[in-house]
């Protein structure tokens, strides 16, 4: 994971919790009606987070039940169920909901939810598009057997050695030539791309464009998910969040480094288009009283990437276009992400845009709480001096009464997120309400959680997951050495 490079260890903020009756009177648990004509009953917001328990197809398990019944045992305004994919592409324990199939499970969770937080917290689920992505390949593999051979290779080779052979030799001389290359040698042979295949596992982009099923993107997302839209209302969810965020499909496409000629990339005008034909699908599908916002950047933080002057007019437009909500994020993107060790893909949270998405207390002068709501804000004031009253939600590093009350006070959002900290506490908002804050168990932002998603198994929450292992009917990890869920809480 990216560092900073002069860090500064920050201890955790001093906290200054609430009685109920300050509570009852704060910002934060006061209600707000979306032009939906949804009622949240209060402006704490759970995130979308994956915690790969789904089935290898992207069914409900139990165990997703239990995860997100936990999280509604605290009762927040709303849940976002994670990042949920509308295409059969291969992503390991996610779930899904581009098919009939999938939507009894879903219907479950929907149940779960309502009857785990008495009706109270509404729930959402975030949609999403993502490209094939493979594994970084081993050298023997990619050269040997992988690797498409053309012409160009052998006349690199041939201009390289300075003998035209080279030009009519077979598939296997040209790729006993490469194996035996140095990494240098090597670069003159191979191109940009193909030396990022070997080096970082080959992935999909919307600007490959030659390839006419990343060309004709455009005309096959917003049916997707509209469909996805429809089934999501079909089972009871409160609302759908387009996921335009990190380093997915329709993030590429808002993307500066979208280079597309074909009207869906270059100019930020048509780099839109596409999300915002996606959002025409969804809504024509689901209709006006259905709550449909979406997830996008403040910031891609990457070289050449999306700054805030492109999120605040990005920000405008998507309210313009009518968006119950803007959940707001920054970086993930794979364009800085570590490179993978053999066997393993690209992650795109271990670079610096990863660490700006999901800082530590390990950080550099500012600090990691609330870090990224200052550009956030930007965007709300935007969106409010433009004529519109969308509302927005804030994330990243906020986990106390004091910094979500003083972000809602100063009117830099409308929502609080908070991803880490529920998972550490998911009671906590329901502790600040009742006046019991001093119980709360406090998120120390050391992303272990993080970790855990790299490697795509079961997340947990360090402060949690070795705690009364032992205790009646605790569902365990499948090594049986940590928890699934965080221990109930009494009162």
């Amino acid at each position: 994971m990216w560092k900073p490079l002069h860090r500064v260890r920050h201890a955790l903020p001093v906290v200054d919790n609430p009685t109920a009756a300050e509570a009852a009177r704060a910002a934060l648990f006061s209600p707000l009606r979306l032009a939906s004509g949804l009622e949240i009953e209060e402006r704490s917001w759970v995130p979308a987070m994956v915690p790969w328990r789904a089935t290898e197809d992207g069914r409900v398990t139990q165990d997703v039940l239990d995860w997100y019944g936990r999280f509604a045992d605290g009762a927040p305004g709303v849940i976002v169920v994670e990042a949920t994919g509308i295409r059969e592409i291969p992503s390991g324990p996610l779930l899904r909901i581009g098919h009939d199939r999938f939507l009894p499970g879903l219907e479950q969770l929907v149940e779960t939810v309502k009857k785990r937080s008495s009706g109270r917290t509404r729930v959402f689920i975030q949609i999403i598009d993502f490209l094939r992505i493979r594994r970084r390949p081993d050298r023997e593999s990619f050269l040997g057997r992988f690797l498409a051979i053309t012409d160009l290779h052998r006349q690199k080779i041939a201009a390289d050695r300075g003998d035209t052979k080279w030009t009519t030799a077979t598939e296997g001389a040209v790729r006993g030539e490469l194996l035996a290359r140095d990494a240098g040698a090597l670069g003159r042979v191979l191109d940009r791309r193909e030396l990022e295949d070997l080096e970082r596992g080959a992935r999909e982009r919307v600007t490959d464009v030659a390839e006419p099923h990343l060309r004709d993107l455009p005309r096959v997302l917003p049916d997707l998910f509209a469909a996805a839209g429809e089934r999501a209302k079909r089972v009871g969810f409160d609302g759908v969040e387009l996921h335009y965020a990190h380093a997915y499909t329709m993030a590429s496409f808002l993307s500066a480094l979208n280079t597309r000629s074909d009207g869906y990339g270059g100019p930020r005008e048509h780099r839109i288009r596409l999300p915002l034909e996606v959002y025409a699908a969804v809504r024509a599908r689901v209709g006006r009283d259905f709550t449909l916002g979406c997830r996008f950047l403040c910031d891609d933080i990457i070289e050449g990437g999306n700054r805030i002057d492109d999120a605040t007019w990005f920000g405008v437009e998507l309210a313009r276009a009518g968006m119950d909500f803007l959940s707001l994020s920054t970086g993930g993107k794979f364009e800085d992400a570590e490179q993978p060790r053999v066997g393993e893909a690209a992650y795109p949270y271990t670079g610096q845009s990863g660490f700006e998405c999901m800082p530590t207390t390990v950080s550099d002068e500012i600090g990691p709480f609330a870090r990224q709501v200052p550009k956030q804000a930007r965007i709300r004031a935007a969106v409010r001096a433009a004529g519109f009253d969308t509302p927005t939600v804030v994330a990243g590093g906020i986990a106390t009464f004091t910094q979500a009350e003083g972000i809602l006070v100063r009117r830099e959002a409308d929502f609080i997120g908070s991803a880490r900290q529920t998972l550490a506490d998911p009671d906590w908002f329901l502790k600040l309400r009742s006046g019991q804050g001093d119980a709360i168990r406090r998120c120390i932002l050391r992303n272990y959680c993080e970790a855990l998603d790299q490697k795509h198994r079961q997340v947990t929450c360090q402060l949690w997951d070795r705690e009364a292992l032992d205790e009646p009917g605790a569902a365990l990890t499948d090594d049986g050495r940590r928890r699934l869920i965080a221990p109930k809480w009494a009162p």
